[in-house]
């Protein structure tokens, strides 16, 4: 092989070597995109999962406020007919 021969092999590897740096380097970069995408897809969900949640437990507490309410009620009505009771006694 000649001087030029080896020049044009030299320069094919450093071409084929650039374009395989190249499209590596585009798959990487499309990936960590693809993977960022889903990371915040994900992230949205589980933020539309802790707002239905905390709906649910505000939900909750206005119904636990509004049965201890009612229980403090009965409590008050029941206490008044013991009273009656022990009067009749």
């Amino acid at each position: 092989m000649s001087e030029h021969d080896w020049t044009e092999v030299v320069g094919a590897a450093g071409a084929f070597a650039l374009l395989i740096t190249v499209i590596t380097t585009i798959i990487i970069q499309v990936a960590r995109t693809w993977r960022a995408h889903a990371v915040l897809a994900r992230e949205g969900e589980y933020k539309k999962l802790a707002e239905t949640a905390v709906r649910t437990q505000e939900g909750t507490e206005r119904q636990l406020a509004e049965l201890g309410n009612r229980l403090a009620q009965m409590e008050a009505r029941m206490t008044s007919l013991e009273r009656v009771l022990k009067d009749v006694e």
